[in-house]
């Protein structure tokens, strides 16, 4: 595997590059970390997208404006940036632009939606882990985000939700549940999982992203990984 990065033209911005040596084009995962803008989490990026490279997938982390720079027009605008990148350069990558998606955690799930949301989106699927939906907690990460549940048209890609039902920063009813009801509404196909144990920013709720997230383990949560691997088997690939 080569890891490389590459600066976006949106500032504060770059894209880390995950590149596995393929004879064959591969699937490919924009991550999108959470981290309240105050920084871009471990347990959300390389992690994960070292763990999507073992299932041979072309892995990328989008690594957008936080701290002092945060701001949400320029996090979407760096995503979008990200995907152009990609598509671009998608055969030295060897990436399979038809099944390129998006995988957002958090206030990273807030951009994966809004980016899938695009009219010119070039995500084929979404994945959104415990999403922000709504701006319920804009004063809490200092910017002024937007209810991306209102940006769901039928042309909106195929999404898969997880969550828990302990998650009290984005309760069920508040963001997961109202971003599913507007893909129900508007006939997208989408898998959701609200599991029963686990919590916000668990992340892959296993040993490997536990070490860097407070020993934050759950094995029933963890299963959100192998579910979404399935999903992509049955209705993407």
């Amino acid at each position: 595997m080569q890891i490389s990065n590459v600066q976006l033209n949106q500032p504060h911005s770059s894209l880390d590059i995950y590149h596995s040596a393929s004879d064959v084009a591969l699937p490919a995962v924009v991550i999108i970390p959470g981290g309240s803008y105050q920084q871009i989490k471990e347990r959300d990026s390389e992690r994960v997208a070292i763990t999507f490279a073992t299932h041979a997938f072309q892995a990328f982390v989008v690594r957008y404006p936080v701290l002092e720079y945060r701001d949400y027009q320029a996090a979407k605008m760096a995503v979008a940036q990200a995907f152009d990148y990609i598509v671009e350069h998608a055969a030295e990558l060897d990436v399979n632009p038809d099944h390129l998606g998006v995988i957002g955690f958090s206030a990273g799930g807030q951009l994966a939606a809004a980016y899938s949301n695009q009219l010119a989106t070039k995500a084929k699927f979404a994945a959104l882990g415990y999403p922000v939906i709504k701006p319920t907690i804009d004063d809490r990460m200092g910017v002024k985000t937007e209810d991306v549940s209102q940006l769901v048209t039928g042309q909106t890609p195929a999404t898969f939700i997880w969550g828990s039902v302990n998650d009290d920063l984005t309760p069920y009813l508040d963001h997961v549940n109202a971003y599913a009801m507007m893909l129900a509404q508007h006939g997208v196909p989408f898998e959701l999982h609200e599991f029963g144990t686990g919590n916000h920013g668990i992340a892959l709720a296993n040993k490997y992203t536990g070490i860097v997230n407070r020993n934050r383990v759950d094995r029933h949560m963890s299963r959100w990984f192998p579910l979404f691997l399935e999903w992509f088997a049955e209705v993407i690939e």
